[in-house]
């Protein structure tokens, strides 16, 4: 089977080993989810990459905050994906049941891919529309 790198976390399979990537898709959600959750100064080398969603899970909710958050995606995105265009950052707050979900819709103008991805409280969902 064609692979294009290996799926994180790492997984056990019988077949290749671990669970492999095995289209662009699925490589550039695990690299979103990668930016979105890595905490800055985490990786080595490179102290400013990374949204450091667990910094905002117990913030207080408020405008600012969602602004704040929607502008370091933003940015965290325009410097280490460039080749992602983001069509929607929706940034919600249950205060019922403390809940922090990000929703972002994007598109990839060079290979006509568009999908959505979603995390809630640090638990990724993968979700999306179909690859055009």
């Amino acid at each position: 089977m064609a692979f294009i790198s290996p799926a994180l976390p790492f997984e056990r399979d019988v077949e290749d080993g671990y669970v492999m990537n095995t289209t662009l898709t699925q490589v550039f959600k695990q690299n979103l989810k990668n930016l979105i959750l890595t905490a800055p100064g985490e990786r080595m080398m490179d102290p400013t990459f990374g949204v450091g969603l667990r910094n905002y899970l117990f913030s207080q909710n408020s405008y600012a905050l969602e602004e704040n958050l929607r502008s370091r995606i933003n940015q965290q995105v325009s410097k280490y994906m460039p080749f992602i265009k983001l069509s929607a950052v929706n940034i919600g707050f249950d205060d019922t049941t403390q809940l922090l979900s990000i929703s972002i819709e994007y598109h990839i103008p060079g290979i006509n891919i568009k999908d959505r991805f979603e995390v809630t409280n640090s638990t990724v969902r993968n979700t999306g529309f179909q690859t055009i």
